[in-house]
């Protein structure tokens, strides 16, 4: 922030900017870029204009579709919207020039809605997906399958977890890759295949195993495997609480003697432990990022409620109850918001390995702050609470899985206590 912005807030009272941006405040305390503010604010305004309004136009498109797995045209439209705007593709530093704390509280700010990070190229598990292409993939590559994703044009999945196996220990995973003359083939079962319901859907990212004799660390692999390949078969798609999540979809799929070109593994045999990390790092603070501003925003319906109903002969914002649900949810989605950026922060300065301690915490930190700050919103709004009328139920929903997506809680959580136990080593 410049010294003229500092003054200029200040001449209208600090207090009354910050009600209004909790932001203002924080952009003080860390180095974002030149490039940040103006973006941010073009953002802001766009959400404002077309993505707000048109969330019920989405609901709407949908139930007319003669298919929940088809696409609301009115995705499309705002995509060319927000393209036409410059805000494409802001989540990849080389693409966007912004860094990824730049970044953070652009994603925040799309995580209000569950259209919008689509709407700007920006929804897992394409970001993942590409993140993996531009570091890993060859030009062959890049040119078939990164060009067209950061163009909008097709979508991806992701396919590692296993529904035979503990799959937050990736060791354990069952699929096989097995190289025959200049091809590899594929069996297994995979779910929770994020994407793969999209009818736009082309690519699938594969972890599996090509060799059983390698170290433990070096028997996985990935490899690009096109959508129509002769083999794959979608089992059922899966529903989270009963959502359907169309027409994303989490898919179970199954694998059987899929051939696929020998030039499609990435980056080499046993480096899927590699690649793994390497795209699990930017996921994992993107969903962090994204889960604030869900936050932010089913706080600000708990706030609307409370101030419209009364029981008892006051308001509900009158209630001591209400009160402390109001006041714990602002200072832990603040909390998780300077974890956050300390984080995306690290992962500029130092990077993703030496920031994997702070990546982990705020896996663990915010997925669970967003879930005790939608169920006192919950609470606070009664039987409306758990209906579709609100979106509070289908938020509890996908914030609760997020407990379990990209490793659960368990495991982050054994990562940050043994960085712990190295630094008592040391001393």
């Amino acid at each position: 922030m410049t010294g003229a912005t500092t003054s200029a807030l200040a001449a209208r009272g600090w207090e009354k900017a910050i009600q209004c941006d909790p932001f203002i405040q924080t952009m003080e305390m860390f180095p974002f870029s030149g490039r940040f503010g103006a973006i941010r604010n073009k953002l802001l305004e766009f959400m404002d204009l077309y993505v707000y309004p048109n969330e019920e136009v989405f609901r709407s498109e949908q139930a007319s579709l003669p298919t929940r797995w088809a696409v609301p045209p009115i995705i499309e439209k705002l995509k060319l919207k927000a393209k036409e705007a410059g805000l494409w593709n802001l989540f990849l530093p080389s693409v966007s020039g912004l860094t990824n704390l730049d970044y953070a509280p652009m994603c925040e700010i799309m995580g209000r809605s569950f259209i919008a990070p689509e709407v700007f190229n920006c929804s897992a598990p394409d970001t993942g997906n590409m993140e993996v292409l531009h570091r890993y993939g060859t030009p062959q590559q890049q040119q078939k399958w990164l060009k067209p994703l950061l163009e909008g044009t097709i979508r991806s999945a992701f396919c590692m977890t296993e529904p035979e196996v503990a799959s937050s220990d990736a060791s354990n995973i069952r699929t096989s890759i097995i190289k025959q003359g200049n091809e590899y083939v594929i069996n297994g079962r995979k779910w929770w295949s994020s994407g793969a319901g999209d009818p736009r859907c082309k690519l699938f990212i594969v972890m599996g195993k090509t060799d059983l004799n390698a170290l433990n660390h070096l028997q996985q692999s990935m490899i690009l495997v096109e959508r129509d390949t002769p083999g794959i078969t979608i089992v059922r798609s899966l529903s989270v609480f009963g959502y359907d999540d169309a027409p994303h979809g989490h898919c179970e799929i199954l694998f059987k003697d899929v051939h696929v070109p020998a030039e499609n593994i990435l980056l080499g045999e046993g480096k899927g432990f590699e690649i793994a990390q390497g795209r699990l790092g930017p996921g994992r603070i993107h969903h962090c990022m994204r889960s604030i501003g869900l936050a932010e925003r089913c706080l600000e319906l708990m706030l609307k409620r409370i101030h419209s109903r009364t029981a008892f002969g006051k308001k509900l914002s009158e209630q001591g109850t209400i009160m402390q649900d109001v006041a714990k949810s602002r200072m832990e989605i603040d909390q998780a918001r300077l974890l956050v950026y300390r984080a995306a922060h690290a992962m500029d300065t130092m990077g993703n390995i030496v920031a994997r301690d702070q990546i982990a915490m705020i896996k663990v930190v915010v997925p669970q702050m967003t879930c005790r700050v939608i169920d006192r919103a919950i609470q606070a709004h009664g039987g409306a609470g758990v209906s579709s009328d609100f979106i509070l139920a289908y938020a509890y929903a996908g914030t609760r899985t997020l407990r379990l997506a990209d490793g659960p809680d368990e495991v982050h959580e054994r990562t940050v206590a043994q960085i712990e136990y190295q630094k008592i080593s040391k001393l």
